[in-house]
């Protein structure tokens, strides 16, 4: 890992990593302690999901501390390939540190589903917009609704869930009883850093389909990589810290969180002045007002 990679710049000064890895984990209880003391005594925040399929998570910090909890994470053989993406932010975007033990670092409910047994096929973010432009391609978005909302790729079909517990039940509807003609000739499917689509496309392995692929390092990297100018991403993209969303370059975006319901929202809509109607915002009732 090098320095230039996790570098934030003057005015934004803390660096975001992002971080998953899938892998046999049988001891990850052991390493819980030993994590949260590195990440605190390196002014690091954020959470960190262990468990004994592998670690999920997101830190900030400056540059410095980032890669002291990296390089711990990344000193467990299991671990020392974690899929990493880096990105700045202004300010801290959390609020605390949490090192969390969980029965799965990405909650699908499914047992059986392993992707350490079978996924889909990564496809590079400057490969993406030729797979998804295929006519013979149904794009499915893995994302929870409050997400889809904020952006997602053209032509995406949106589930419309509130938690990934209901993508099984949605995929399973969605892809049951499809005749030979109406049967999909391939699948592709993405989510935010790669690490929901890892499962989604081994469920979709569970459900007997091959041709099936995911953008690998997920939205954020599609944006990292690809230009605006060549992409098929609108909107931006909803990350789970205090930043609220993301566009091209990783850059923040204009939105925030209705302070009533904490869903996300323009940073333009009036949440609190004598055009907000109380309880309701862009996702719950959607009337939220734009401030004059």
């Amino acid at each position: 890992m090098t320095d230039q990679s996790i570098t934030a710049s003057e005015n934004e000064r803390y660096c975001v990593a992002a971080l998953y890895r899938f892998a046999r984990w049988p001891t990850f209880a052991q390493h819980r302690d030993h994590l949260f003391e590195v990440a605190r005594e390196a002014c690091v925040k954020g959470t960190l999901l262990l468990a004994s399929e592998g670690i999920n998570g997101t830190i900030a910090g400056s540059p410095h501390g980032v890669r002291k909890v990296l390089d711990a994470i990344q000193r467990v053989p299991q671990l020392a390939s974690a899929e990493i993406k880096f990105s700045t932010a202004r300010r801290m975007p959390f609020q605390r540190l949490k090192v969390r033990l969980k029965t799965e670092i990405v909650t699908m409910g499914v047992p059986g589903v392993d992707p350490l047994d079978a996924v889909g096929t990564y496809v590079e973010p400057n490969d993406w917009n030729a797979l998804i432009s295929d006519p013979d391609t149904v794009l499915i978005d893995t994302r929870n609704a409050y997400e889809v909302g904020v952006g997602t790729f053209n032509g995406a079909e949106n589930p419309g869930t509130r938690s990934f517990r209901e993508f099984p039940a949605w995929l399973q509807s969605r892809l049951d009883g499809s005749t030979a003609a109406a049967r999909p000739k391939r699948i592709a499917m993405f989510c935010t850093g790669g690490i929901r689509c890892e499962k989604a496309t081994a469920y979709v392995k569970f459900l007997g389909f091959n041709e099936v692929f995911h953008l690998k390092g997920g939205i954020l990297k599609y944006l990292e990589e690809v230009p605006a100018r060549d992409s098929l991403w609108n909107g931006a993209c909803y990350v789970f810290d205090e930043r609220v969303a993301v566009g091209h370059g990783l850059k923040q975006a204009a939105y925030k969180l209705c302070r009533h319901c904490g869903a996300p929202v323009a940073t333009d809509t009036d949440c609190d002045g004598g055009g907000y109607t109380e309880g309701a915002c862009s996702q719950c009732q959607r009337s939220c007002l734009p401030a004059l």
